[in-house]
């Protein structure tokens, strides 16, 4: 029996899951219950059958010169019959436990995916991967037979203990308590070799997840192993790792093995103890103590002792699963991201009316109440007459423009450590907006900022004049394109990658997406072309083919905003020449945010952003930085460079 890290609150846990289980499936219930029922009073009828059995139709004939075999058979019949309906019970009862369990982890695992699709990006920058997939195999699993047989079979032994101890005391009180006796004895001594193992096993758990981690980052990292033939340090490394999960393995495994020996030794002691008594009872006379009687009473004995092991296995396999279920739920109840808005992206027609096919115009739908933001420093310089410095609205369409406004922001992953201070910048309809700067001065979060990848602390963030915590999550991410640097391909088809963005999109509306993006001149010459099948995240592709292809993602969205993060940091020069042509069309008519360390790729910004520690030290368009002379100046000429 493996001992594992224990539920902190097992019976809260218990009634939850119970509650997921059964829900929608409480008349199940009227079955399980007396199937169990009926089980344990087949196990405490087999075993006073025999003493029965013998002491009223055995021993009468013995002796007879031509015994009537006719009550012993019919007693047999009986005995079979009741034995034959708990078999049948029993195969039941363990279909529907396994259904059923299935079903409940189907739709808990559904319900706990659904939950971590909308947990926000803090969640999974402070949690490891490994941890989180563990939530949904090793927790999920040990769940699911805990559902299917753990529940059950703990239920059954329950019930099987408490009618063998009345039916035992009803035989003989004397020679149930010689049974009570031992078994105190065999829970103190299992339980004290349980703590052992149980520390043992948390151990062997730790350095178990030490090892799997260490696996993963090697896989992971294979090319920069190869690349500086790191292969013999690894295989040290990994080997003091599996030494040390083996010692613990070992040492948790002894103590834990040791438990099945002390009970069954502990069980035949008192078997040896209990036949001496009821021996030397029976042979006392007085017709108190006969051989059916303590026959009956040495197989209920037996029957105590196994289902009290059987309880002490599964409570702690019980335990086990709810310590992995209050994993499971401690992961439910994350805050998932406020996806609610009083405000949604529809499509309008040339007459600004809202249509449900899409036209390639956009508006913003205002539900209930909210209002429209302004800002004195910037109303100017943007020329919009929608802008104003408070207006409430109770509901129609406000066309999509893509005017961003960023007004005295500040923003922090931990607390403490500012990533922005300050900061206010502005974007008028159809303006390309760039950052520069070093690395970490704060360009990327920014346009996390936009996305609502994160809440910022301080400050206010527009576009159009809303609110962006005003927009459903939804629609505000489906108005914004955007082309990271590091890209993810999924397993699947180049069709179906590129199709990620908008799923309902033709064949057609993909080719022409690709073309615009670049991608479609090295897929046409792939054995497959749009078929081709990608793995691990398209390792068969070079690093500039999976970035054509990103892009080709957001060309197909075709979202009035787009943000692009060293979209072509990781193709060549040549390549990204032929790109840019690409690109330059995919900006057209968008308000477009660009961030780069390649300056030349930033020269036809309207506006340039240069930024250093969190704030925007220099901005203008590229003409007016260089007269300046400052810092945009220096990283242009090469007197200073980005780091």
């Amino acid at each position: 029996m493996k001992m594992g890290p224990k539920a902190k609150r097992p019976v809260r846990t218990l009634i939850r899951v119970l509650g997921d289980v059964f829900r929608d499936r409480w008349p199940i219930l009227l079955f399980i219950v007396p199937a169990i029922a009926a089980s344990s009073f087949a196990t405490i009828y087999s075993a006073s059958f025999i003493g029965t059995f013998i002491d009223s139709f055995i021993e009468p004939i013995i002796g007879v010169e031509d015994p009537d075999y006719g009550p012993a058979a019919a007693a047999l019949m009986r005995f079979g019959i009741v034995v034959s309906i708990a078999i049948v019970l029993n195969y039941i009862l363990s279909r529907v436990m396994v259904s059923t369990a299935q079903r409940a982890i189907f739709s808990l695992r559904m319900r706990l995916f659904s939950h971590v699709e909308k947990l926000p990006l803090s969640y999974f920058d402070k949690t490891k991967h490994g941890a989180l997939m563990s939530r949904f195999s090793n927790d999920t699993d040990t769940l699911s037979q805990l559902v299917s047989n753990g529940l059950s079979n703990l239920l059954s032994a329950l019930m099987t203990t408490i009618l063998v101890v009345v039916a035992m005391a009803r035989n003989s009180a004397m020679l149930t308590a010689v049974v009570i006796i031992f078994a105190t004895l065999q829970i103190a001594l299992t339980s004290k070799v349980g703590k052992v193992a149980s520390k043992g096993f948390i151990s062997q758990q730790k350095d178990l997840g030490e090892v799997n981690g260490f696996i993963e980052e090697m896989i992971s990292g294979d090319r920069v192993v190869k690349a500086f033939s790191y292969e013999e340090e690894a295989k040290k490394s990994f080997s003091l790792l599996n030494q040390r999960l083996r010692k613990s393995m070992s040492k948790a495994s002894s103590w834990a093995n040791s438990m099945g020996p002390i009970s069954n030794n502990m069980g035949n002691l008192q078997y040896v103890v209990l036949v001496i008594a009821g021996t030397a009872l029976a042979l006392e006379g007085g017709g108190l103590y006969t051989i059916g009687m303590l026959a009956s009473f040495l197989t209920l004995s037996r029957s105590f002792s196994g289902n009290a092991g059987q309880i002490a296995n599964q409570m702690n396999s019980v335990l086990v699963a709810l310590a992995g279920a209050e994993r499971i739920y401690e992961l439910m109840e994350e805050r998932e991201e406020d996806r609610e808005g009083s405000v949604e992206l529809v499509n309008i027609d040339s007459s600004g009316n809202e249509v449900s096919i899409n036209s390639g115009r956009w508006a913003w739908k205002v539900k209930k109440r909210i209002t429209l933001f302004g800002a004195d420093s910037v109303k100017k310089e943007l020329g919009s007459s929608s802008y104003r410095d408070e207006e409430s609205i109770d509901s129609g369409l406000i066309e999509l423009k893509g005017e961003v406004i960023v007004k005295d922001v500040s923003f922090s992953y931990i607390p403490g450590k500012v990533v922005l201070d300050d900061i206010s910048l502005y974007a008028k309809e159809g303006q390309k907006i760039a950052f520069v700067g070093s690395t970490g001065a704060g360009k990327t979060t920014i346009t996390n900022l936009f996305n609502r990848f994160y809440p910022i602390d301080r400050g206010l963030i527009t576009i159009d004049g809303i609110d962006i915590s005003d927009i459903e999550l939804s629609s505000l991410r489906r108005s914004m394109g955007m082309i990271l640097q590091d890209t993810n391909l999924f397993t699947g088809t180049i069709m179906e990658n590129i199709r990620y963005a908008r799923p309902d999109a033709s064949n057609e509306e993909v080719v022409r997406a690709s073309k615009l993006s670049g991608a479609h001149s090295f897929i046409s010459k792939m054995e497959n072309g749009y078929d081709c099948l990608i793995a691990n995240n398209g390792e068969s592709l070079s690093q500039g083919q999976r970035q054509l292809i990103s892009i080709a993602r957001a060309a197909l969205l075709d979202p009035p905003i787009l943000v692009m993060d060293e979209a072509t940091s990781s193709i060549d020069t040549n390549t990204e020449t032929i790109v840019q042509e690409g690109l330059d069309k995919l900006m057209e008519n968008r308000t477009v945010f660009v961030i780069a360390h390649r300056l030349s790729t930033v020269r036809n910004s309207d506006a340039i952003m240069v930024l250093e520690k969190g704030r925007i030290i220099e901005r203008g368009d590229h003409d007016a930085l260089l007269e300046r002379r400052g810092i945009y100046y220096s990283l242009y000429t090469g007197r200073m460079e980005l780091e």
